[in-house]
């Protein structure tokens, strides 16, 4: 079967949302269980009918509600709302006007075509004098003349006209009285008033009605509602009043003007449905329902007895009124902080710029979980703190447990992963979480929230497992300090309680340290995140990977190991992550493993292998150099940092000695240029914006000749602005000021590697200071016999061909 063309396809970006508000939603579920475990309150279990087994009295004032009174009341408040008629007095001025509008128009017209027909033309100049029309033909061709306009008349008019009443009104010359006439009539019965349905408005006749003047809002209570006229009422007034006035003309006048005005009447008292129902809604709406108040002691129910209906009704009001209202507001408004909480640290750090890069739905799911991880301890700790863990003299109060709870272990973690300033938001958060589960004690927050920034503190630049051990015993100290401080705060400073609560309080610290050390491997494996711990495993380069690279393409491994070097000098100074862009650097090229012989670092017979390739060709076999370092980087299980800074080092930059060798060959038409670029993305961090300019500058140092410092500093200088130039460094957030600082680190440097040496009086000295940039596999090769003859002449006892072989 086909895919159905209509099924709804969700964006990742739409997709990425709805996960990161699902995990909002689930912390705050698993905070509301947590903080309310009673949220499901046992109710009595009693039905109507049952046999008490005990006696329950009111623990506590309360009301309950007189279902049968309130709802008496509701509906006489219903039977007091009166029904609101509109009364709309601009029908009649309408119809006067449309009434005098169309006879006038008719009498116009009319009087034209009278002028036209039966007189002849002033300017006639016939000498025979033409024979006048008889009074029946221009009668007769008057009346057809004006017929045309019957429609016009009637849609005037807004009725029905036949053709016996519109020539009747023509053969009367649609006088004046006529009109005056209709008007007279409409306006009396439409003065009266003419309702849609009467017998609906009859049925208020007892209360009345409410009658709004739909133009004034003026509204008025009615109770005489017969005097109004229905349709069909209306229509009959209009014979009843028409017969005084219509004395002075011929019976078929006077049935037009009853026709006519029967037609033109319709209501102008309207029944306003919505209205009433709105007052009612609202009336209904400010009635309160009739309690009646139960006293904290009253019985409710004896043992033996049958529970009736008002017992049963009085024990649901008890429960529902102060069991669960009290638990489900409070465990509401601890929600709404949290959540408040939440969103807004996330827009305050996750929506700025420089913390952008934390912004995925991987990091967002470990804090979660490390929230939630937060709270199962606290709620522990919430339970054992309720219990003596011991008996007699040796009791431990309650509030000593509160401080032996590892929170502190959490931020490390954060810390670890993702840095400080991530930290210090989620330390934040995680005490007030804890505050919330001990009921919003303030001592509390102030307890965790203090250690917990520190602990951060103290391992962000963890490079070592006792760092951890070390923060948490500066925690554990903390602690102890806090724990005195609330003691005597709280009036509790006797002697055993500051012990325990101090002992407490440095087991705290300890834990956290101890419970960091066993879980951040474990968070490293699940989320594959790099810490500096394993960075520094990484920076071992008796790796697999580093000495296969030392022995396959010793050029490329060199250069990388300068690169390293160089970037985490730079790192220093920028002040980002040191021994991050050290490792990155190591590893950035490890790509080059598999055809190292396509690089010049490494060709050491002076045969370049592109010479006989296409520049298409050679582009392609450079650019594959990344994409094979990221299968390197999964393989191996770098981490995604390693695989980030492969993928990224060369940005979208471009080849250029293939490509302008491509347009000598083929024409600059023929050739597209992205054919000859890196497929990006551009570096995205700071560590790895520095290695895509140590490595540009590092290659391109090797070709100076004689690298004074001046020549050095120049090609820093020029290098650095043509990457910045190329909009490279776009989206790593270095800044100039950066930009100068690792410039003057790269010169610092690059003039120790390529400093000039003490010139050696002997003959090898002076052959080796003709060698360009200081290397001697760049030497002449026709130079090397005569070096290798002089030296063995001079030192016999020397090993002959030594690394030739």
């Amino acid at each position: 079967m086909s895919a159905d063309p209509k099924r709804i396809k969700i964006s990742p970006d739409t997709l990425e949302k709805r996960l990161k508000w699902l995990m909002l939603v689930l912390v705050t579920v698993i905070f509301l269980i947590l903080l309310a475990p009673n949220l499901v309150v046992h109710r009595q279990s009693y039905d109507l009918g049952d046999i008490a087994d005990r006696d329950i009295k009111a623990s506590r004032d309360f009301f309950v509600e007189d279902r049968a009174a309130t709802e008496a009341n509701r509906q006489h408040i219903i039977e007091q709302i009166l029904t609101v008629y509109d009364h709309d007095p601009r029908i009649a001025d309408q119809l006067t006007e449309k009434v005098r509008t169309a006879f006038a128009r008719m009498r116009k017209s009319l009087t034209e075509l009278e002028s036209t027909i039966i007189t002849p033309p002033a300017d006639s100049t016939d000498e025979t004098p033409a024979t006048p029309p008889t009074v029946d033909t221009a009668s007769q061709r008057l009346e057809n003349a004006m017929m045309v306009q019957k429609e016009t008349f009637a849609t005037l008019l807004g009725i029905d006209i036949s053709r016996g009443a519109f020539r009747l009104l023509i053969s009367e010359g649609f006088a004046p009285p006529i009109a005056e006439t209709i008007i007279r009539i409409v306006t009396d019965i439409l003065n009266n008033g003419v309702v849609a349905n009467k017998e609906i408005l009859l049925k208020e006749v007892d209360k009345g009605i409410l009658l709004r003047d739909v133009v004034s809002q003026k509204e008025t209570t009615v109770y005489s509602l017969r005097q109004y006229y229905g349709p069909d009422q209306a229509k009959t007034m209009v014979r009843i009043i028409a017969e005084p006035l219509v004395k002075n003309f011929n019976y078929n006048v006077i049935n037009l003007i009853v026709d006519v005005s029967q037609q033109l009447l319709y209501p102008n008292i309207t029944l306003n449905h919505n209205e009433t129902e709105a007052r009612k809604k609202k009336a209904l709406a400010d009635i309160k329902p009739i309690m009646y108040k139960i006293k904290a002691g009253e019985m409710l129910l004896r043992e033996g007895e049958r529970v009736s209906a008002v017992q049963l009704l009085k024990l649901r009001a008890m429960e529902d009124q102060h069991e669960y209202r009290h638990v489900f507001t409070s465990a509401l408004g601890a929600a709404l902080a949290l959540i408040t909480l939440i969103l807004v640290l996330y827009v305050l750090y996750f929506h700025q710029p420089r913390y952008a890069r934390h912004n995925t739905t991987k990091n967002l799911l470990f804090m979660s979980l490390m929230l939630v991880f937060v709270m199962v301890m606290v709620k522990i700790g919430v339970v054992l703190s309720t219990a003596q863990l011991f008996g007699g003299i040796f009791s431990i109060p309650s509030s000593s447990v509160v401080y032996a709870i590892p929170v502190s272990a959490v931020s490390m973690l954060v810390c670890l992963v993702l840095g400080f300033e991530m930290a210090i938001p989620f330390a934040l958060v995680s005490a007030v979480c804890t505050s919330l589960l001990f009921g919003g004690r303030f001592d509390v927050f102030l307890f965790f929230v203090i250690p917990n920034a520190m602990a951060a503190y103290w391992v962000q630049r963890c490079r070592e497992r006792k760092v951890v051990i070390s923060a948490g015993t500066k925690v554990g100290l903390i602690n102890v300090l806090l724990a005195i401080a609330f003691g005597f705060y709280n009036s509790s400073y006797g002697g055993i309680n500051l012990l325990w609560d101090g002992a407490f309080a440095f087991v705290g610290g300890i834990t956290a340290s101890v419970i960091t050390l066993g879980v951040a491997p474990l968070v490293e494996m699940l989320f594959r995140y790099t810490t500096d711990i394993t960075l520094l495993e990484l920076a071992n380069l008796d790796r697999p990977i580093l000495r296969r690279l030392m022995i396959e393409a010793p050029g490329t491994y060199h250069h990388s190991v300068i690169v390293g070097s160089m970037v985490e000098a730079a790192a220093a100074e920028i002040g980002a992550n040191p021994l991050l862009a050290k490792v990155c650097g190591y590893y950035h090229d490890i790509g080059k493993v598999k055809k190292p012989l396509y690089f010049i670092e490494n060709q050491t017979d002076g045969r370049n292998k592109h010479d006989k390739l296409a520049p298409s060709m050679s582009s392609l076999i450079l650019i594959a150099h990344v994409k094979d370092g990221i299968e390197i980087a999964q393989k191996q299980k770098l981490g995604q940092i390693i695989i980030d800074t492969i993928q990224q080092h060369h940005g979208t930059s471009l080849i250029h000695y293939f490509f302008e060798k491509a347009k000598q060959l083929k024409g600059e038409d023929a050739v597209k240029i992205n054919d000859f670029r890196y497929p990006g993305p551009k570096p995205q961090t700071k560590e790895v914006g520095l290695v895509m300019l140590a490595d540009v500058v590092e290659a391109a140092s090797r070709t100076l000749e004689n690298p004074t410092p001046a020549r050095i500093q120049g090609l820093v200088q020029h290098l650095i602005n043509k990457v910045f130039s190329d909009g490279q460094l776009d989206n790593c957030e270095l800044t100039l000021k950066d930009l100068h600082s690792i410039a003057k680190s790269f010169n610092k440097i690059l003039y120790g590697i390529h400093h000039h040496r003490i010139e050696y009086a002997d003959s090898g000295a002076k052959e080796s200071s003709k060698v360009k940039n200081g290397s001697t596999d760049r030497q002449p090769t026709g130079k090397a016999p005569n070096k290798d003859q002089s030296r063995s002449k001079e030192r016999p006892g020397h090993l002959k061909r030594l690394g030739l072989s």
